[in-house]
């Protein structure tokens, strides 16, 4: 749901997105939710399709409020952080993140747009996620070892369906 923007009818993106919801349902694959301006809406929706049966899902890019991201948990989904975590004035965002369940997170680029503090302005880069886990870290008042394990742990938990040895490199030529 966005509707920053909003360039759709709102019920049309609820739709949309149950559809979305329905095809994560069947399939078991993870649902990446952008939300943006709509947390009411969008936890209600949320809730209302939990009700129907689970969901493997995430928050993508997060920029919401603290009531979204903790009613996401609750239904056991994951948040995700972008460069947004890094900017000067995100420190609503930080004392969320900071807050979660450390079973609950995850960090992403959201390339080519959001590049971290010092890259903001420029073209992001999957290089870049280390930034963001390092603000993570340094938020959370951990290591960045720790926040790359966690991270990585909390993205072989929700995306079954890579293969271990992907990230281990076993099994690779």
């Amino acid at each position: 749901l966005d509707y920053f923007y909003d360039k759709a009818p709102r019920d049309a993106q609820a739709e949309g997105l149950r559809i979305h919801i329905e095809a994560a349902r069947q399939t078991g694959l993870p649902l990446v939710i952008h939300s943006r301006d709509a947390d009411d809406d969008m936890a209600s929706i949320l809730e209302a399709e939990m009700g129907k049966g689970v969901f493997p899902a995430l928050l993508h890019c997060f920029s919401s409020g603290r009531d979204l991201a903790m009613r996401a948990v609750d239904l056991g989904l994951y948040v995700s952080f972008s460069g947004i975590l890094t900017f000067k004035r995100s420190e609503e965002i930080r004392a969320i993140a900071r807050d979660l369940p450390a079973d609950r997170l995850l960090v992403e680029t959201d390339a080519p747009y959001l590049a971290p503090q010092p890259r903001r302005g420029k073209r992001n880069e999957p290089a870049y996620t280390a930034m963001t886990a390092a603000v993570l870290a340094e938020t959370r008042g951990v290591s960045l070892d720790e926040i790359a394990a966690q991270t990585t742990d909390n993205f072989f938990r929700l995306f079954t369906k890579v293969p271990k040895s992907f990230h281990t490199g076993e099994g690779q030529a």
